[in-house]
């Protein structure tokens, strides 16, 4: 086991390092007196009486504008709204979170038998709205054949039509 070294001896100097000159041995002892001088002082000398009149009490007559109580109960209450607001959509978003396809199904079932019930019925009036029409044409039927001939030139394509005369 090694012995530890006194700490009243001088110690050698560590390889490569400089010894300490006088100069920086004054200012380390200069630096270790201050470290051990205390820092702060505290008067225990009673503060003295100031003038002869005797104390008067000052009851708190404080008064508050009816603006101001007026914000501050409004402040309250908004705080208080806008908590209750965020707790509920708190639990709607967590109720939502634990919905399943079959949940929203269940949920939905109503409202799609309503929609097809009441699309049915709308057909269903509609097509008691609707008269059978049937058309009967008389007469000479003429088929008229022409034959166009169409020529499309430039660069915004304008088309000329020639019929035949």
């Amino acid at each position: 086991m090694n012995p530890l070294p006194d700490p009243q001896q001088p110690a050698a100097d560590a390889a490569g390092q400089p010894a300490l000159d006088d100069q920086a041995r004054a200012f380390l002892a200069a630096v270790e007196d201050a470290m051990r001088t205390p820092t702060a002082y505290r008067d225990e000398t009673p503060v003295p009486a100031v003038g002869s009149a005797l104390p008067v009490p000052q009851p708190d007559s404080r008064s508050v504008p009816q603006w101001a109580a007026g914000i501050a109960v409004a402040s309250i209450g908004i705080g208080a709204g806008v908590t209750g607001i965020g707790c509920g959509a708190w639990l709607i978003f967590r109720g939502l979170s634990s919905v399943t396809l079959l949940g929203v199904i269940a949920i939905a079932a109503p409202f799609i038998g309503i929609a097809a019930v009441t699309t049915a019925i709308g057909a269903a009036i509609s097509q008691a709205k609707r008269s059978s029409t049937t058309n009967v044409y008389q007469g000479t039927v003429v088929q008229d054949q022409r034959q166009v001939n169409t020529t499309t030139r430039g660069l915004l394509a304008n088309t000329r039509n020639q019929l035949p005369r």
